[in-house]
């Protein structure tokens, strides 16, 4: 009975001690830091990405954006940093900073004519962010499609695709916007 008892915190023991190390090593190795997520690239100098922190603020003036726009409303989530702390953060670091609030779900249609106007008077590349960066997508895929000198349809689509975000369901709306520019 003894033998399988010490066998047992053998190979406890054995475990423990191989996660741990593995633990260290991870830690120890000198390797970076996980990168924070990764922005994607809509066009013409704009990107989208998920909920930032305040630590994030630096890293995005040091990866050469220089200008911000938060399309998240405050109080959306426990733990989201409010707009007011992120355009401070924003203004210390050197970037310029729009708060553009939009609801989750649909996209009233003031929020892509505000973002279209904050867009052209902004300085690029322009970082926009929300909790998932599937909202901030799609309100930039509506304001692109409005633009009188914006992308085709298509372009719009596959820059939103491309970004990891779901377009489809807009479709009919970007072409109806592209096709009055026309007019």
């Amino acid at each position: 009975m003894k033998l399988p008892r010490v066998f047992l915190l053998s190979l406890a023991a054995g475990i423990f001690g191989v996660l741990l190390l593995a633990g260290v090593s991870r830690f120890d190795s000198g390797a970076p830091p996980a990168p924070s997520p990764v922005s994607k690239s809509l066009l013409d100098g704009v990107a989208v990405r998920e909920q930032i922190g305040l630590a994030d603020v630096a890293r995005i003036r040091a990866e050469g954006y220089r200008t911000l726009i938060d399309l998240r409303p405050d109080g959306e989530a426990p733990g989201q940093p409010p707009a007011a702390a992120v355009r401070e953060a924003a203004e210390k670091a050197g970037l310029t900073f729009a708060y553009i609030p939009t609801p989750n779900g649909a996209i009233p249609q003031s929020r892509p004519e505000e973002l279209a106007r904050v867009l052209a008077n902004s300085d690029k590349p322009v970082l926009l962010y929300c909790r998932s960066g599937s909202r901030a997508a799609r309100v930039w895929a509506l304001a692109e499609a409005a633009r009188t000198d914006g992308a085709p349809a298509s372009a719009i689509a596959a820059a939103v695709r491309a970004a990891g975000q779901k377009v489809d369901d807009l479709l009919p709306q970007i072409d109806t916007l592209v096709a009055q520019r026309a007019r």
